[in-house]
């Protein structure tokens, strides 16, 4: 059984965690209210960390140019662990026309790298955690982000959601995608901290 606590400011995230170690690979994902919400997962072989594990599905080769502009290689390579809310192709091309152009320029690296490190959460939390800690919090979880920022994150439909500082949204398309250093939950739209 997940025991989910709250991370202290010493984490400075807020975030969930667990302690228990059993992994998930169901199609679905049993709570602990006996409501049975449809996940998707992937039991991935974690070999590589989670620069490269999104390197070899080419679903995520948007994702790792803008990692590579950003400079973020090295600290997504990095021990962790993290949980990435990784945007896939497809919500890349949602973005407006040559924003990611842009953002992709040496100009605006810092930009970039914010926007990135809002998809990122310290620790390694699995779908199952995660949609523990929606229904203990009474259908929302808010998670502190590595760039400082919050998400609140909800159900719909038996489905993850995301919602930024923005009031933008975004769905987990695909969870639980393992890496040596954390997770992978794929994400179907880019969401974007408030501008400072």
């Amino acid at each position: 059984m997940k025991l989910v606590k709250t991370i202290s400011a010493l984490a400075l995230l807020g975030v969930i965690t667990t302690s228990c170690g059993e992994k998930k690979t169901a199609e679905s994902t049993e709570m602990t209210d006996s409501t049975t919400v449809a996940v998707d997962t992937v039991a991935a072989a974690e070999t590589g960390n989670i620069v490269d594990v999104a390197s070899a599905n080419a679903d995520f080769s948007t994702l790792v140019t803008a990692v590579k502009a950003a400079n973020l290689v090295e600290t997504l390579s990095g021990d962790g662990p993290f949980t990435v809310f990784a945007p896939n192709n497809a919500a890349f091309d949602k973005l407006a026309k040559n924003t990611l152009d842009d953002l992709l320029k040496p100009e605006n690296a810092e930009k970039l790298k914010s926007i990135l490190t809002y998809h990122v959460v310290a620790g390694k939390f699995d779908a199952a955690t995660v949609i523990a800690a929606i229904n203990k919090g009474n259908g929302k979880h808010s998670v502190t982000t590595v760039n400082g920022g919050t998400i609140s994150l909800s159900l719909s439909d038996g489905k993850v959601m995301l919602t930024d500082e923005n009031a933008g949204t975004a769905t987990v398309i695909l969870a639980d995608v393992g890496a040596s250093n954390g997770l992978i939950h794929a994400i179907d739209t880019v969401v974007m901290p408030k501008s400072k």
